[in-house]
């Protein structure tokens, strides 16, 4: 299996870990959360993550799936944003 969809896997069992409904559990799961966002992803990125699913597990907020945004970020969203811009780059040399 790849890499990136192993990743993928992972996020959503801690995205789903996030959504029991347990106080307790939230205060102690908010920071493993972030520290294992910032490990999964590396980067600017990735400790900005870190923080926003600090934030989303340590508020009441335990809706929101952020290891797989993340994941969409990563490997969809960025990778359209570098294939674009590898193509300007290239129309540029082309010149």
């Amino acid at each position: 299996m790849n890499t990136k969809y192993k990743k993928l896997g992972i996020g959503i069992v801690l995205d789903t870990i996030g959504l029991i409904p347990i106080p307790f559990l939230d205060i102690v799961w908010a920071p493993i959360s972030g520290y294992i966002m910032t490990k999964m992803y590396k980067g600017t990125s990735g400790k900005i993550a870190g923080i926003v699913s600090f934030l989303e597990e340590i508020l009441p907020l335990d809706i929101i799936p952020t290891f797989t945004i993340m994941w969409i970020y990563t490997y969809l969203i960025q990778k359209e944003d570098a294939s674009k811009k590898e193509r300007k780059e290239t129309a540029v040399i082309d010149v």
